[in-house]
């Protein structure tokens, strides 16, 4: 099981909420970024901190790589610096600026993390200065937005599927697909680092 689901797995694509406050928001992205593939979300909490609703994630956060920012006085330029320093690509959502369409937007020219804001304020000017490109989902209506959520579903299907089906090298290492099996098998299993930590000393792994 472990290494069937692990084949379709990705840090190629990662997701990046800054702020999001409604944790009914936050769940649901998590879950479709789980269902969909994607191994690493990354939260900015500057105003709010980070919290999901259990009955919304329904497990997805269990199988997630979660990196939290929330020790600094400026954390979204700090998250973006880090991911940057990393190799990635910041991409900012927002119905506001001119940008590529989830269809268009270049995957293959490096990895990329996809930022998306609050409910109301959508990103912060740091994240929109900062990054490297934008993305906007076209719309017809006379609504001005969609919901958080909603916009995050549409982003990630897009373009998960299109990576999925494209010559881009969006699997994991051999690195990372061991560090993530680990991570599940730990998932898995009720208190497993207890387990791991008795182990270490009863063999004298430092």
């Amino acid at each position: 099981m472990l290494e069937e689901k692990v084949k379709f797995r990705t840090r190629y694509f990662s997701i990046l909420l800054e702020d999001v406050y409604q944790s009914k928001n936050i769940s649901a992205v998590l879950r479709t970024a789980e269902c969909m593939g994607i191994q690493n979300i990354h939260i900015v909490e500057n105003n709010n901190r980070f919290a999901y609703n259990p009955y919304v994630t329904r497990g997805a956060d269990k199988w997630l790589t979660v990196n939290r920012y929330n020790a600094q006085t400026n954390n979204s330029y700090a998250a973006v610096k880090q991911l940057k320093s990393q190799g990635y690509r910041i991409v900012a959502t927002s119905p506001n600026i001119d940008g590529v369409a989830p269809e268009d937007l270049d995957i293959e020219k490096g990895k990329f993390v996809v930022a998306l804001g609050t409910e109301w304020e959508g990103l912060s000017d740091i994240i929109l200065n900062e990054a490297d490109e934008h993305l906007k989902i076209p719309m017809v209506g006379y609504t001005e937005s969609l919901n958080l959520s909603v916009s995050a579903a549409i982003v990630i299907y897009t373009l998960c599927n299109r990576l999925r089906n494209s010559e881009t090298l969006w699997q994991l290492n051999q690195d990372d697909h061991n560090d993530v099996k680990l991570q599940w098998a730990k998932a898995m299993v009720p208190k497993s680092a207890i387990l791991i930590d008795t182990f270490k000393k009863q063999n004298s792994f430092s």
